[in-house]
């Protein structure tokens, strides 16, 4: 009899000891994890906290702003709202593993409270693909908070009453830009506000130039001679989509595609609603989304950051106009525009924000130290901001540079406060570049071509007229 409770009291202790072990998303109250979910990480989870104590300059005054915003949390693309259904085969699927199969891992294995919650996840069938990549009420929220957020500091210059030539706004021609600037507008001035932004051009090289560059678009950022494909097809990835599988109760492997799907639902969801659970978290512990958050990282460094060296060039036009904007002396005092990742990321290159000393590769994922990663520098409704400031007359004037709500630092600034006359210096050749040949290889090329097509026709058609 004793021998009997013995082996009861032991067993007893290593279903305690395991449930200890498995790590439980929905009690987690911290959920690090939320903070590194690349381009579609929640705003609320990652905006700064030190613009508070940067942005007051002693003995200046903030003049002039410019803005490039990022729309606010969006619904899924095309491709992820036709796969969204698959996710309810697999929830079935990891229930009956956990509750009919009996294949739930001894360790490492879903909580109870998280079983129970994916056990209870349904898609929103209302999300259609006419809805495709539409902005969230929670991305209207977004918008609408940084607009209040930085009125608040510089009241000044972002004041409550509308005036056409004090501020200028432009948005792309998308459903979720042109809502994110309704909802910052209404931030700014109110509900009620009559204000109108700045007509979209037919070529919008401005705020899209990425898609009037050829040599661009032809680059081949994921492919199988990429190092995103090098990693997805390393040890240490099939590893951890076998970890994945293992955790949710299969016997074999599953697709790479259908986990991303998960991370992708994950990410959306725990986006649109900040506050509440996403079911699709909890199958991922902290160590598996650092990789994929790494491989995703890796991406974007090709096709958007400083693995590509057109990357640096491709928005010149948007930094030249910062440049000019701020350097001139005449309204609006106020600019913003509202665009994409790509604006945003390819901004930062151009001005050599968050550069790598060695790039970002396939063999070096345990490095943690990296710069390039879009958490940080392009979540949802991610904004840069630069702020000039006109000083004492025994000062020079002064710029900042915001990213999400944080102040950058430059190492040829002090700090994060830097000197215009520096900015200008550092910046000489997007400042006086020509950046219809300069943006992209190939441009003058095709700047030539046309130049030579135009002088053929119109030769063609004096000759007409002579003969």
């Amino acid at each position: 009899m004793r021998f009997l409770l013995a082996i009861i009291l032991v067993l007893c202790l290593q279903i305690c000891v395991h449930s200890q072990d498995d790590y439980c998303f929905g009690k987690d109250t911290e959920r690090p994890q939320t903070r590194h979910f690349t381009s579609k990480t929640a705003y609320q989870i990652i905006k700064g906290t030190n613009m508070e104590k940067e942005y007051l300059v002693p003995g200046c005054k903030a003049t002039k702003i410019w803005i490039l915003h990022r729309h606010g949390t969006r619904l899924p693309t095309v491709s992820t709202i036709k796969a969204a259904p698959r996710l309810e085969i697999l929830r079935d699927e990891i229930v009956k593993n956990y509750r009919v199969r009996r294949t739930k891992p001894d360790t490492n294995a879903l909580c109870l409270e998280d079983l129970t919650l994916l056990s209870m996840w349904k898609w929103n069938a209302s999300i259609t693909i006419d809805k495709e990549q539409f902005l969230t009420p929670q991305g209207y929220e977004d918008l609408k908070g940084t607009a209040k957020t930085y009125q608040r500091l510089y009241g000044d210059v972002l004041n409550k009453n509308y005036n056409n030539s004090h501020y200028k706004f432009r948005h792309t021609d998308t459903q979720r830009t042109t809502e994110s600037f309704k909802a910052f507008v209404e931030g700014l001035f109110g509900v009620n506000n009559t204000v109108q932004p700045e007509p979209i051009p037919e070529q919008d090289l401005l705020l899209r130039p990425y898609d009037y560059c050829e040599s661009w678009k032809a680059h081949d950022y994921s492919g199988i001679n990429s190092e995103s494909y090098k990693f997805k097809h390393s040890a240490v990835w099939n590893k951890t989509i076998e970890e994945i599988s293992k955790r949710l109760g299969f016997q074999y492997p599953l697709e790479s595609s259908d986990v991303e799907l998960m991370w992708d639902m994950c990410r959306y969801e725990q986006a649109w609603q900040v506050d509440r659970i996403s079911a699709w978290c909890a199958v991922l512990t902290s160590e598996q989304v650092t990789l994929l958050e790494y491989e995703d990282d890796m991406k974007y460094y090709y096709k958007l950051g400083y693995g590509y060296g057109e990357n640096t060039r491709l928005n010149c036009r948007a930094a030249q106009d910062m440049l000019t904007h701020l350097n001139n002396e005449t309204t609006p005092n106020v600019v913003a525009y509202f665009a994409h990742t790509s604006g945003v990321q390819t901004l930062l290159a151009a001005l050599g924000i968050a550069k790598d000393n060695t790039p970002l590769t396939a063999a070096n994922y345990n490095r943690s130290d990296y710069k390039w990663r879009t958490s940080n520098l392009d979540p949802f409704a991610s904004n840069f901001i630069a702020v000039k400031y006109k000083c004492n007359d025994n000062m020079t004037d002064k710029a900042i540079f915001f990213l999400n709500q944080n102040a950058v630092e430059f190492d040829w600034c002090d700090g994060s406060l830097c000197d215009w006359p520096e900015v200008l210096k550092q910046y000489q050749l997007l400042y006086t570049a020509d950046c219809s040949n300069f943006y992209c290889a190939g441009a003058s090329a095709v700047s030539i071509v046309t130049s030579l097509s135009l002088l053929l026709f119109c030769t063609s058609i004096i000759l007409r007229l002579m003969y």
